[in-house]
């Protein structure tokens, strides 16, 4: 019997909501609710490694821009992975995203890809 190890919390906005982004990535599909991130808005960035693009079949993603205003929110879903699923995740993710402590509308906090970009500015 395989023991799952700490459940880890990640909020996703985009292309891991994707069924077959996450059978690629962590092997199994995921379980989530639906929640909203406090204090982003989302933008687009064109997406250049190969391997992601053919993956989730698109060349731009959606990516949240910290906007410190909690009206501004960003809904996607809360998913329940493994620190084992969390350390694919950040492969998955190209160099535009970092990883970070999320505030959500229902009081949770999870790990979210934002912006890596500290000016918040894209083309």
């Amino acid at each position: 019997m395989k023991i799952m190890s700490k459940e880890e919390l990640l909020f996703s906005y985009g292309t891991l909501q994707n069924t077959p982004v996450q059978l690629e990535t962590f092997g199994r599909e995921l379980e989530g609710y639906e929640d909203k991130l406090l204090g982003y808005r989302l933008e687009m960035v064109e997406i250049g490694n190969s391997d992601v693009v053919d993956l989730s079949g698109e060349t731009h993603h959606p990516i949240a821009i910290e906007s410190s205003d909690d009206d501004d929110q960003v809904a996607g879903v809360i998913f329940k992975i493994t620190k084992e699923e969390l350390v694919r995740s950040d492969k998955y993710e190209v160099d535009a995203y970092k990883r970070v402590m999320g505030r959500f509308k229902s009081g949770a906090q999870a790990w979210v890809y934002v912006s890596a970009d500290d000016n918040n500015t894209r083309t």
